[in-house]
């Protein structure tokens, strides 16, 4: 494969913000993950310090939280102050016992370094909760909420910049799922209060790449936002425990992904948005969660014995089938350099990305008792966060090779090799994913203008497609060569996600 690019020619610039990710309070994201007092690793506060040298590893430059559907009932008032009283978690059917919440939050993105992103509630809440939640975090000492914050021990702002009004509200799974209408009409009010108390913020609001519920949103409340949320999972995991095969993954590599981004830039191109709102794909994975029987209820005649034992065991605990590592091989690497890549070729409209979630379940960083697991997909995001540069150059390809196939009725055909070029400090980095999974790959570079003379290969990879790392073991790692002579080509490995970069 052959590419020809020049810095003259540029699609963007890549906000940092595309390599974030997302926590919610589901199975053991929160507690057992990132915070778990009860650990030996806990720091003074509660959270596990190998997690968090882990996502300043990675550059974390933004964490998303509460949720998810989580949000959809959560009232953030019940998560502040030195008395908190449990209550039931109305999403995920258990008890929540608020230890965890804003000041909490806020205390780990600042030991990472990294920006809060708060998920209000658009479900059961009220444009009055959401406004409120601005007052506590961003307001200096005026009204009752900023007040209660400094009785809670924080005299300074928050600052809070980012912030998403509802979270999925157009699905009939979320708790107080709206119909288009009336979400155009309470994202507008919501928005209306939550910048009349702080005109900095950046507001984002819950969409899906459909043209009424877009319309709608865009024209109502469409002055008031910066950003639009869409969310995609693509891969299947049967009964939580068999992952598709690493060729369906691949053709899932095409437009699978970027349909959406091209949708939702369509829309708001029509309406004259592209330059002023931007996509923030904030929850992001290969694979969906995994928990079943969620959505059922039972017969209320049957609420003996063996029904608790079939929510304990059914509902609660085939959530734990999130955390078997072997699920998680290079095939999740290879599909999350593409969607990243993906997004870099987007950049001029695409400018954040929150990958759901970043700690267990389906995480890039699995918890133990005795310390940590990085998957495969941890791996991509220390390389792209820490060797890509800021500006996305136009590319032209030539002999691409391709791999067709079918999933379910449809026939998908994608290219096997992905490469992007990035520009910045009078040097370039090229992430590329070789996809094959037996063959290697060549890799011409061609450059208009600045043509390097030194390389240094970075490849991550493992000895099959089906390679994971877990507690006692961990074949899927990064590699880097020396700076050596560049040649014109590199050559990719099979199944693998390499950075190279070039001075």
């Amino acid at each position: 494969m052959k590419v020809i690019c020049g810095n003259k020619h540029a699609v963007g610039r890549a906000d940092r913000l595309l390599y974030g990710h997302f926590l919610e309070h589901f199975h053991r994201q929160i507690y057992g993950g990132v915070f778990d007092p009860a650990s030996p690793f806990a720091d003074e506060d509660g959270f596990r310090t190998d997690v968090l040298e882990a996502l300043r590893r990675i550059r974390t430059p933004v964490i998303r939280w509460p949720g998810g559907c989580y949000v959809s009932a959560y009232d953030w008032k019940c998560g502040v102050g030195k008395n908190r009283t449990p209550t039931y978690d109305k999403a995920w059917r258990v008890e929540e016992s608020h230890r965890f919440g804003t000041d909490e939050f806020i205390k780990l993105c600042r030991k990472i370094g990294c920006e809060p992103y708060i998920c209000t509630n658009a479900g059961t809440g009220t444009a009055e909760d959401m406004s409120d939640w601005v007052e506590y975090c961003n307001l200096r000492d005026m009204g009752r909420w900023a007040r209660l914050r400094i009785d809670n021990g924080s005299p300074e702002p928050h600052r809070v910049r980012y912030w998403s009004i509802g979270n999925e509200n157009w699905g009939g799974h979320e708790i107080g799922a709206k119909e288009a209408e009336e979400w155009g009409r309470l994202v507008r009010e919501a928005a209306k209060m939550m910048v009349r108390v702080d005109p900095t913020i950046e507001l984002s609001a819950a969409a899906i790449p459909d043209l009424d519920w877009n319309l709608r949103l865009l024209r109502d409340a469409g002055p008031y936002l910066d950003w639009i949320s869409i969310h995609g999972y693509w891969g299947n995991t049967a009964n939580g425990l068999v992952p598709d095969d690493y060729k369906t993954v691949i053709l899932r590599t095409g437009e699978d992904i970027s349909g959406s981004i091209d949708r939702v830039r369509a829309m708001l191109t029509a309406l004259g948005l592209q330059d002023r709102i931007r996509i923030a794909y904030d929850e992001w994975n290969l694979r969906g969660w995994w928990h079943p029987n969620l959505m059922e209820t039972w017969d209320r005649t049957r609420l003996r014995r063996e029904d608790e034992a079939f929510y304990r065991d059914k509902v609660i605990g085939e959530r734990d089938k999130n955390d078997i590592n072997s699920v998680y091989s290079m095939a999740d690497a290879v599909f999350s350099a593409c969607f990243l890549n993906t997004c870099l070729r987007n950049c001029d409209i695409v400018g954040m990305a929150c990958f759901s979630p970043v700690v267990n379940t389906r995480g890039a960083i699995f918890t133990h008792e005795k310390g940590l697991v990085l998957r495969p997909q941890y791996y991509v995001f220390e390389l792209y966060a820490n060797l890509l540069k800021d500006t996305v150059l136009s590319l032209w390809q030539e002999d691409v090779p391709t791999i067709g196939g079918r999933i379910g009725n449809d026939e998908k055909t994608v290219n096997l090799v992905d490469a992007v070029v990035t520009w910045g400090d009078g040097a370039y980095a090229v992430s590329a994913v070789n996809k094959d999974p037996d063959g290697a790959r060549d890799l011409e570079l061609c450059f208009l203008t600045d043509a390097p003379r030194e390389m240094r290969l970075h490849t991550l990879n493992g000895p099959s497609p089906e390679a994971y790392n877990d507690v006692d073991r961990s074949p899927v790692g990064v590699s880097a060569s020396g700076w050596e002579p560049f040649a014109g080509s590199v050559t990719l490995p099979p199944h693998s996600v390499s950075v190279i970069e070039l001075r």
